[in-house]
């Protein structure tokens, strides 16, 4: 499983580029700060800017079967 480091407190969840969103199957967690460059999306990527048809990297469910993250 990946886990996001800690909270950075300058960012704010809800702000974009800054909220981080949770796979409700396998419990990974895409940051937008972060980003995910072996998916090809460099830090700062938007949630809503990855693309429908992509899957989560470790058990492949799509975009749908993520939540948002809530500290």
């Amino acid at each position: 499983m990946f886990l996001s480091p800690p909270s950075d407190p300058n960012l704010h969840p809800g702000v974009p580029g800054s909220r981080r969103w949770i796979c409700r199957v396998c419990g990974f967690i895409y940051d937008e700060a972060l980003g995910n460059l072996s998916e090809g999306f460099p830090p700062g990527t938007l949630w809503d800017s990855i693309p429908e048809t992509w899957r989560c990297p470790i058990c492949r469910v799509t975009k749908s079967d993520f939540d948002p993250l809530v500290d």
